[in-house]
């Protein structure tokens, strides 16, 4: 493992930006309309969400009939940070209330692909090793770009109804953030965009996307509205990047430097890939932000006895053991130890929960360790065995 300190790679402590602005010029976020509609600042954002949903055309009013299903709607707010801990803008957004649809009423099916982590590290190897360039972007609102198969109808959203038709309901004409269908609307909604373009889908990962045109390559890989593209031609992918911004709303992010809570930074002979901000955010969810480091992640021979006490509230443990499984994607170190104690996860113990403190440990003095890509390298397969079967003591 190469720490970014050994790489020579210095990142700013963003605490001390967060001195630099006062939380009192940041609004608190409203804990209902009537508060939300008294603030100008809010009061604008809940106006600027309504003009893009009707500019998009999410939906159309409707009188209401006896026989429809009829969901809620809610507003989400929050006040969105620059780097330096000062207010960007207030944001405001309409929410189906999707856990009242029913199935096979206003929804059929709702499994959207999600990307693997042996995928993302792919892609950034092959990139890295045929010296391209990687470029992110970043697709706004991308669930309302979903367009439904389904009747689908909402109330209007509290607070802003059409003063000319209170008591009309919005039918549904594109996806809505809160839709169980959503994350499946855009994807169908994208993938057919791309098929028409000549990409072909990955038969191992759907969320990857590949396009050969005279010995000319372009990867695409996303997830939600997070996109990484990459290609043998700037210009090739430039050009796409440009039928991709005319055909949805998107930003182009530039260079890839932070792709789904994975910090990317650029070295001198290629990529270091860390999570230590996510490391932190564990370490404060345990408690442990103070604990003593631990020089390994688990002891080489645990001890098992034979008087198990099971924990009263395991969801803690299973909270723990599932943030620390998404660790792994930059720290290979903690795999085996984070797969073994996933296999309690239905009845843990106080000696699972105490291993689970251990790893924690280990985490906070290794906190900055990731995953280094170089570019000196080929595209070569090696494989791997255990030094033994399944655990046995005596192979």
């Amino acid at each position: 493992m190469v720490t970014r300190s050994q790489r020579g790679i210095v990142k700013p402590n963003p605490k001390y930006a967060l001195l630099s602005t006062s939380s009192e010029n940041i609004p608190r976020n409203p804990h209902n309309i009537r508060s939300a509609l008294s603030h100008p600042g809010w009061k604008a954002a809940m106006g600027e969400e309504l003009e893009a949903l009707h500019k998009n055309q999410t939906w159309k009013l409707v009188s209401r009939t006896s026989n429809m299903h009829v969901i809620s709607s809610k507003w989400v707010f929050k006040s969105k940070l620059k780097p330096d801990g000062s207010l960007d803008l207030l944001k405001a957004r309409v929410v189906a209330k999707g856990y009242h649809q029913v199935d096979g009423v206003d929804y059929i099916e709702a499994f959207s692909p999600i990307i693997k982590p042996g995928t993302i590290r792919l892609i950034i190897t092959v990139a890295l090793v045929q010296k391209w360039h990687i470029q992110q972007l970043d697709v706004k609102n991308a669930f309302l770009h979903g367009v439904l198969s389904e009747n689908i109808y909402m109330e209007q959203p509290p607070g802003m109804a059409d003063p000319n038709s209170p008591n009309h309901v919005c039918k549904l004409q594109k996806a809505l953030y809160g839709l169980k269908q959503a994350p499946r609307a855009w994807f169908d909604r994208f993938s057919s965009f791309l098929l028409k373009y000549d990409f072909f889908c990955s038969m191992a990962n759907p969320s990857l996307f590949i396009s050969h045109t005279n010995s000319r390559s372009i990867i695409l890989l996303f997830y939600v509205d997070d996109i990484l593209l990459t290609g043998s031609s700037t210009t090739l992918v430039s050009n796409f990047i440009n039928l991709l911004q005319y055909e949805f709303s998107m930003k182009d992010l530039g260079p890839l430097h932070h792709f789904l809570g994975i910090e990317i930074l650029p070295t001198n002979d290629g990529l270091h890939l860390s999570q230590s901000h996510y490391a932190l955010t564990i370490l404060e969810r345990a408690n442990m932000v103070d604990c003593k480091p631990m020089s390994t992640p688990l002891e080489s021979k645990t001890k098992f006895t034979s008087n198990h006490t099971f924990l009263e509230d395991p969801s803690h443990f299973r909270g723990l053991v599932g943030a620390l499984q998404y660790l792994t994607l930059t720290r290979p170190d903690l795999s085996y130890n984070v797969n073994y104690l996933s296999q309690f996860m239905h009845a843990p113990t106080i000696m699972h929960f105490k291993m689970v403190r251990r790893i924690l440990r280990y985490v906070k003095g290794t906190i900055n360790v990731g995953l280094h890509f170089t570019s000196n390298t080929t595209l070569d397969l090696f494989a791997f065995s255990d030094a033994d079967w399944a655990g046995c003591p005596t192979t």
